[in-house]
């Protein structure tokens, strides 16, 4: 095995890795140290716990330039997923940047923006950040990454898997086309190599492990069991196997903080770190973890990948992860650096099918480890802190009294102020009843309940036939005659079946306005009248009848009452009587003779012309102008055929 000097690092990095305590050089250490060095892309892989993050962070900082005057950098950008994983890379560089005199920056989300603004103000080297708070960095216009030597995208897969990779892909693209990359993860998924290699340039694959293989000191057990069981479970296999540094690992933020409470409750020191946490409450809870003041950290998926914690006892997977390689990922939190581990999984009967593409995919069937949980799992301990145990008792306390605040806030069943009902309240005296009995080693006989003297309820078919008979009974209506119908206007008689007038049909009315001319019977008028047969119904003037001839209202030497004008006088030419009762001129207007249909004598223009009836008078300086100007009536309050009287 070649030693750091023969891996070709420089004295400066040499004396930063003997600053580290690095002796020998992995596995992964000694294959991806030479190639990064000559400037070539690196894809490597290799198991957690191997010294992935000195692979790459001591070869790119011992080639790495440094800031001249005014410039900001960075020069190196690495990128992870989470932020402890982010803190834990930082770890590792700090020290190899003072010796080489590099400055090294971190930026992850959940702290302030403006310390870290400064920060990229003065100027850095090497920047570690996640995609979420760099690309707000860049949005804000405080980082540029046209400097970028070399990118370094450690636990890619994982960054893949949680959606990031959109993200990474802005990332990429603001670095120039002629940077270094190196893609470091604990797996290889040949699925995801077009992804991967499309930010790439033939780069060199260093595979150290096979995908699925866990690591060679960790023994693995499984405990069938059920979900009610659980918790006590957690407990009690706690308590027995002791530990100063114990992961549990669950699925939801949700049940972490359960678990922390209830290991609380009996004594051992607990923390919980999730995504709903500060990051400021993360990094706390994780120092006590590794200074031993917190013996057990319940953890999210969050703490899977990357997390450096020596000499972890033995992981504990409360809840099976979804997907098969996080498995893999949690297990390697123990047994690192050539320790000793053991990892305990929870199996229910709903969760047999992820223990089954777990075991596919690490290609060995684990083992079962039987364990009968005693009665006293949520008893304290002996010597536990009793200030603790009553913290975590009034937290429990309060969580309860929140949960029946926000039960009985609600609408429905479990309404503020409601009662309950008087069978819940005998179900709960009869069970008080029933454990008094047991306590007294009695045999409880439940007593036979009274019924009241009620209706007999009915039965389905007779609520099905009710509700039938109801239905019909909303069509059952009495015959009601139908109203009258309006007549409608249409000319000057109505054209429905019968007419109000007597109802008689149209036809018939028709016939008595045809004798009624005949007779000459201008009811208006009142004179003897004669019917005329043309455009003038009534012929006569002022109900008189004219000698020898009819009345004309044509001829020239009768004065024009309906001159354009409105004056008196005047002659028309080239004058008849069309069907409709116009007389036309020779020119383009009309000039009605009795009013048009719908009441209104017009002119040559636009503008409307009444005669005695309530017409329109065209004021003779606009064409759209117009006014009414009363006078006798038509049928819609016009001069006109067939008008109102």
């Amino acid at each position: 095995m070649a030693t750091f000097a023969e891996l070709g690092l420089s004295e400066k990095t040499l004396a930063a890795v003997e600053a580290l305590g690095y002796r020998e050089p992995t596995p992964i250490q000694e294959r991806a140290i030479p190639v990064a060095l000559e400037g070539r892309d690196v894809i490597a892989a290799a198991k957690t716990g191997t010294g992935k993050t000195a692979a790459f962070s001591l070869p790119c900082m011992d080639s790495l330039p440094h800031r001249a005057k005014g410039q900001r950098g960075p020069f190196m950008l690495i990128i992870t997923p989470t932020r402890e994983l982010a803190s834990q890379i930082a770890d590792t560089c700090m020290p190899i940047g003072k010796s080489t005199n590099h400055f090294v920056g971190v930026f992850l989300g959940g702290v302030a923006y403006e310390p870290q603004i400064k920060k990229l103000e003065r100027g850095l080297d090497v920047a570690i950040a996640t995609p979420g708070r760099l690309i707000d960095l860049m949005e804000r216009g405080a980082v540029d990454l046209g400097n970028v030597k070399a990118l370094v995208l450690d636990e890619a897969d994982r960054m893949l898997d949680m959606g990031f990779w959109p993200q990474v892909e802005q990332i990429v693209k603001a670095t120039p086309e002629t940077r270094q990359t190196l893609l470091f993860s604990a797996t290889i998924d040949r699925s995801q190599d077009k992804t991967m290699f499309s930010i790439l340039r033939d780069p060199e694959i260093i595979e150290i492990v096979q995908r699925g293989e866990t690591a060679d000191k960790v023994k693995q057990f499984v405990i069938q069991t059920t979900r009610r069981q659980k918790p006590e479970l957690l407990n009690a296999f706690i308590k027995e196997k002791g530990g100063t540094r114990v992961i549990v690992f669950t699925k939801t933020k949700g049940c972490a903080d359960n678990c922390t409470r209830r290991l609380r409750r009996v004594g051992i020191p607990t923390e919980a770190i999730h995504a709903d946490r500060s990051q400021a409450q993360r990094s706390r809870a994780l120092e006590a973890f590794r200074n031993g003041r917190v013996n057990v950290l319940v953890a999210t998926d969050v703490l899977a990948r990357g997390i450096d914690v020596p000499q972890v006892d033995y992981v504990v997977n409360y809840d099976l992860p979804l997907m098969p390689e996080d498995y893999v990922h949690r297990i390697g939190r123990t047994g690192r650096a050539g320790a000793d581990g053991f990892a305990v999984s929870f199996v229910t009967p709903d969760t047999k099918n992820l223990l089954k593409n777990v075991q596919k995919f690490i290609g060995s069937k684990i083992e079962t480890m039987d364990y009968q949980v005693p009665s006293d799992a949520f008893e304290p301990l002996d010597g536990s802190d009793p200030r603790m145990v009553a913290a975590a008792e009034a937290e429990a306390a309060e969580k309860a009294a929140e949960k029946e605040r926000d039960r009985r806030g609600k609408k429905g069943k479990g309404a503020k102020n409601k009662k309950p009902r008087q069978r819940d309240s005998e179900r709960r005296e009869e069970h008080k009843r029933k454990k008094d009995a047991e306590a007294r080693g009695e045999t409880y006989v439940a007593p036979k309940r009274e019924r009241k003297n009620e209706p007999k309820k009915p039965t389905l078919a007779e609520r099905q036939a009710a509700a039938e008979a109801a239905f019909n009974a909303m069509f059952d209506m009495p015959n009601i005659p139908d109203a009258p119908k309006k007549p409608k206007k249409s000319g000057g008689y109505s054209y429905d079946a019968f007419d109000k007038r007597g109802g008689k049909k149209k036809d018939a009315l028709r016939e008595d306005d045809r004798e009624q001319g005949k007779r000459g019977g201008d009811r208006r008028k009142g004179g003897k009248g004669e019917y005329d047969g043309r455009s003038d119904r009534h012929a006569g003037k002022n109900g008189r009848k004219q000698e020898g001839r009819d009345f004309d209202r044509s001829r020239d030497d009768r004065p024009n009452r309906y001159d354009r004008d409105g004056k008196q006088g005047g002659k028309r030419r080239n004058s008849r009587n069309d069907e409709r009762g116009y007389q036309r001129d020779g020119k383009s207007g009309r000039n009605a003779a009795r009013g048009d249909r719908d009441g209104y004598q017009r002119s040559e223009k636009s503008g409307y012309k009444g005669g005695k009836g309530q017409g329109r008078k065209s004021n003779g300086s606009s064409r759209n102008k117009s006014e009414f100007r009363p006078g006798r009536g038509g049928r819609n309050g016009y001069a006109g055929k067939g008008g109102k009287r």
